[in-house]
């Protein structure tokens, strides 16, 4: 989409899970069901010596985020999320996880009472930002992204994250945790406690 001033707005439309784990491994999956891209999956990790890595579908997908958020390291991998019974199969190169996914969380009953198309707008999600905060340190609605680009988290959704199982090159995950501390690819991290949410993401870049 290009605006009035000459930006371009791209809005990825899907859900974002985070979940920290007794590895100290911290990931965070984006589910995109719409996106200038089209479907597809990534997953951001932060690992225990707080080094970060992506992994990518494809190179196009890979230079887009990269250039959005900051890695020490990207991967394009064969990512496969597989949606079960109670919850998330993933299957991403070197990670392979077990998701379990719970009721709605104390998150998505506030959120409920936001009505979507607000929930979702960048004016409200701009004026919100210092109140996200405030309730939950280390994320936020909005802010700065990588190349000039500018961001918006609509939140419109959540539900609890209950259980995490599965490998990191070949180690184990260990058992759920807390996302803590704050995943720090861009400028908000996912909340303190593990939560799937509805979100879709508006990406303002600066006029060329």
């Amino acid at each position: 989409m290009l605006r009035p001033n000459g930006a371009t707005e791209r809005r990825f439309r899907g859900r974002i899970l985070g979940a920290g784990t007794t590895s100290g491994v911290r990931i965070v999956v984006g589910m995109w069901d719409r996106s200038p891209f089209g479907s597809f999956t990534d997953v951001f990790l932060e690992l225990a010596d707080g080094s970060s890595v992506l992994l990518a579908p494809d190179e196009i997908v890979a230079a887009y985020v990269s250039g959005t958020y900051r890695f020490d390291t990207v991967s394009v991998v064969d990512v496969r999320a597989r949606r079960t019974a109670r919850g998330l199969e993933l299957d991403a190169g070197p990670l392979q996880a077990t998701i379990d996914v719970g009721g709605i969380s104390p998150l998505g009953r506030v959120l409920r009472i936001v009505p979507k198309p607000i929930a979702r707008d960048p004016r409200w999600l701009a004026l919100i930002d210092p109140v996200a905060r405030l309730v939950s340190p280390g994320s936020g609605t909005a802010g700065s992204a990588g190349n000039g680009r500018r961001e918006y988290y609509g939140v419109t959704g959540a539900h609890d994250v209950t259980a995490v199982s599965g490998t990191w090159a070949g180690e184990p995950l260990g058992t759920l945790a807390p996302l803590d501390p704050p995943v720090a690819f861009g400028f908000a991290s996912m909340p303190r406690v593990p939560q799937v949410v509805d979100v879709e993401t508006t990406i303002r870049e600066p006029a060329v």
